[in-house]
């Protein structure tokens, strides 16, 4: 097939089209910086280009042709132009309306667990909007998915912490400590995206994508400190402290939380029961999912060496 993805060139989209090319699939990515991902330039069958993505027909004519179209494109923190509305909601629906125009037989795209117009947080505000306003459009064969913490080789959570660990190598406060997340391992969101691909079934719905267990943020630290041989010792900050914090935080570049990050972080990242939010099944999917027991250690702790040197030369962009 010919696939184009917008927003590919980070960790989702890479493992993704790294799978779509091993499949022989063609690909297209568009994205505003093409100089910057080097790293997908070495695969077969890849392109990326660089366009105006509200210019005149323009993104029409590069879907054109194409047999799907896949929106990853999302960030965490707003910068410059790159506000929640723009990316989640206006390219989102831009993407959308020029795929039926066109009339690409299939979309995908990308939400967030708890992506909800009354959520707390922007993000989460942001990412709801798109979603409902992309379900209800008619005319397109779409699927959205909605996935809890994603981890794997590469990742921005598990290594992450394992940086700030290694930096704060006596104490780690950590806010939001409580808080649940059933992370789901990157292998499964590509297949579950594959897999959707051609299952008419799964049109017009979205899929909660959670791993097979749940842990909280606390747990989830501990366990990052385990596999890094960390000796520094979790304090769980309550919400009094915490909402400071992450308010002060917020103001430094490369701010590990910021306020919005936090607002995000005060509901359980889990699966609710498919009927309680009108999220479809996951078994829908035909996918094995992967606890962080059999993939973590592999990376985090430095045993799969492969693995360390493919997330090292992505982040080179070489």
């Amino acid at each position: 097939m010919k696939i184009c993805l917008i927003g590919g060139t980070g960790f989702v989209g890479t493992h993704l089209i790294t799978t779509l090319v091993s499949q022989g699939h063609s690909i297209k990515v568009i994205t505003r910086r093409p100089e910057r991902h080097r790293h997908l330039r070495i695969l077969p069958m890849v392109k990326i280009v660089t366009i105006d993505f509200f210019g005149n027909k323009i993104l029409e004519r590069q879907i054109d042709t194409y047999d799907v179209v896949i929106n990853l494109a999302g960030i965490l923190n707003p910068s410059g132009k790159n506000t929640f509305e723009h990316v989640h909601e206006k390219v989102a629906l831009r993407v959308a309306e020029a795929t039926k125009a066109v009339g690409t037989p299939r979309l995908l795209h990308m939400s967030a667990l708890n992506a909800d117009e009354n959520a707390a947080s922007q993000y989460l505000q942001s990412k709801g909007r798109a979603q409902n306003k992309i379900l209800a459009m008619e005319g397109l064969n779409v699927t959205t998915f909605s996935p809890s913490v994603i981890f794997g080789a590469g990742d921005s959570f598990f290594n992450r912490f394992a940086q700030l660990l290694k930096m704060m190598p006596w104490s780690f406060p950590l806010t939001c400590a409580s808080t649940r997340f059933a992370p789901i391992y990157i292998g499964d969101v590509v297949d579950a995206f594959i897999n959707s691909i051609d299952k008419p079934q799964t049109y017009g719905k979205n899929y909660n994508l959670c791993g097979p267990e749940s842990f909280s943020l606390k747990e989830l630290v501990k366990y990052t400190a385990t596999e890094i041989n960390s000796n520094s010792i979790i304090v769980p900050l309550n919400r009094f402290f915490s909402k400071p914090i992450a308010l002060v935080m917020g103001l430094f570049p490369g701010a590990p939380i910021t306020l919005d990050n936090y607002n995000s972080m005060k509901v359980d990242s889990v699966c609710p029961d498919s009927g309680a939010n009108k999220s479809a099944s996951i078994s829908d999917l035909e996918i094995q999912l992967h606890g962080i027991d059999s993939i973590v250690p592999q990376y985090l702790g430095g045993k799969d060496f492969a693995g360390q040197m493919d997330y090292f030369r992505a982040k080179s962009k070489r």
